[in-house]
């Protein structure tokens, strides 16, 4: 955090909020004798709660700093969950800290090196590395190590024993299979994220009940979490017969849609698509997006009721908290064609 302001405005600032002296607080800040321990702990707690940094050498005692770790900004569900988030945490008095990976940019690894150093209280994690299976997951490992209080949104990998909270992705694909059946649909295809991408294997375990696919079907297709991706992804169903679509994203589902017009095929008429999240803004596509609904709003604040419990050291829930989603059906689902 930079400071926004200049020195004498902190000062001024800190010494209001902890009702001392600016000269105490300058006292404090370059750690000179003389002052209370009472005193200096209500001057570092108006710092943390300002939004100040503590200078580096008064950062013993962990800040109260909660960093929540996103893997994009781009699809609308993260800056929704961000938003939830940071409020709840607000409202317990922790100060959020948004690390967002961007292409190029700081590896997960690298914002979780940089949260230590900060001294935070505690992680959020959604939708990172371990939501990967085969990515490298040593720097949770550290995290562990250091027995910081951690939080996982959207299905962890198994092997690391983090508080996890999560839409039921099965509940979700019988949701969206149920739909399009019922619509008269029997080529059923599906776009889902990368092959490691667990919460993507469990969209497809459950497909696989529901429909009996067979392990080596020419119904799925994976795509990065990208629009054009999904575009050439659901193009190859599309021309294999397929007339409906569940994709395990909005943003592949807009992909899907292109794709169906790129082939000159109208969407619901010819191919109807079902999305996953019901992130903002689907209302006002065209057409308007049927989806499955990710309760963003529950999850979010459940994150921040298991992470505080932590972190004020009333245990750790070790299961998986599992939250029902709900289908929205809109305008990009109709009935099969011939129906």
């Amino acid at each position: 955090m930079q400071y926004h302001h200049g020195v004498t405005k902190r000062l001024t600032e800190v010494a209001k909020k902890a009702g001392v002296s600016e000269a105490t607080v300058s006292r404090v800040l370059n750690s000179r004798g003389g002052v209370s321990e009472a005193t200096r702990t209500a001057v570092l707690t108006a710092l943390d709660v300002l939004g100040y940094e503590r200078p580096t050498k008064l950062r013993g005692e962990r800040a109260r700093l909660v960093g929540l770790v996103l893997p994009e900004l781009q699809n609308p569900i993260f800056p929704a969950l961000a938003e939830v988030v940071t409020g709840s945490l607000a409202q317990r008095g922790y100060t959020p800290a948004l690390c967002a990976r961007t292409i190029g940019g700081i590896s997960e690894a690298d914002y979780v090196e940089m949260l230590l150093d900060h001294q935070v209280s505690g992680v959020v994690f959604a939708g990172g590395s371990y939501a990967l299976a085969d990515a490298s997951h040593d720097h949770y490992r550290r995290l562990t190590d250091r027995g910081l209080p951690v939080v996982l949104v959207n299905a962890g990998v198994d092997t690391l024993d983090f508080p996890r909270v999560s839409t039921d992705d099965a509940v979700a694909v019988e949701q969206a299979y149920g739909h399009l059946r019922s619509l008269g649909h029997g080529r059923i295809g599906m776009v889902l994220g990368p092959e490691g991408h667990v919460p993507s294997r469990r969209k497809l375990d459950a497909m696989v009940r529901a429909a009996g696919w067979a392990d080596d079907t020419d119904c799925v297709e994976r795509s990065s979490f990208s629009m054009e991706g999904a575009r050439v992804a659901a193009a190859r169903l599309i021309e294999r017969g397929v007339t409906g679509i569940v994709c395990a994203s909005d943003v592949l589902a807009l992909g899907a849609i292109r794709a169906a017009r790129r082939l000159g095929r109208a969407v619901p008429t010819d191919v109807s698509v079902v999305g996953f999240d019901d992130s903002a803004f689907m209302t006002c596509t065209d057409p308007p997006l049927t989806t499955v609904r990710q309760p963003i709003e529950t999850m979010g604040q459940a994150a921040v009721d298991l992470l505080v419990t932590q972190i004020e050291g009333a245990g750790v829930l070790h299961d998986e908290l599992l939250f029902e989603p709900e289908l929205v059906v809109r305008g990009s689902t109709a009935p099969a064609p011939g129906r």
